[in-house]
């Protein structure tokens, strides 16, 4: 007789956002979670870390560097089922898909990433000015 073998798999699920505003003067998205996080993600940040394919490109390695986005205005939110929303950026960017599990990660990590973008631009000699583009 084979032993019984138990699997427990522990799944932490991300809590559900409880609000979702649009701040356009200071051009911030603020997501309010059902724990009590809230983060406020600046527009530029959300677009040049946009999870679509446009730039994350399709494997590693393939990213592409996102420049001159420091004036981008989110124009419209759509909801994408019970999990994520769609922005729409105001230059033409609508690709990419902000799922409830990206949103939280990118307001915990946003400072890391943030920092990693700069430096990103800097070895690159590019800039977040769309005028020196």
């Amino acid at each position: 007789m084979r032993p019984r073998i138990a699997c427990v798999i522990t799944m932490t699920a991300t809590p559900q956002p409880t609000e979702i505003k649009l701040h356009q003067q200071s051009r911030l998205l603020e997501v309010v979670f059902a724990d009590g996080k809230n983060f406020r993600l600046p527009y530029e940040f959300l677009r040049v870390h946009s999870p679509s394919a446009e730039v994350r490109g399709h494997g590693p390695g393939q990213e592409v560097l996102q420049v001159g986005k420091k004036d981008v205005t989110v124009l419209a939110v759509e909801p994408v089922g019970q999990y994520a929303i769609q922005l729409k950026f105001s230059d033409g960017h609508d690709t990419g898909i902000y799922s409830w599990d990206l949103l939280y990660d990118y307001g915990e990590r946003q400072d890391k990433m943030w920092q990693q973008y700069l430096e990103r631009l800097r070895e690159a000699g590019a800039s977040r000015d769309p005028l020196a583009q």
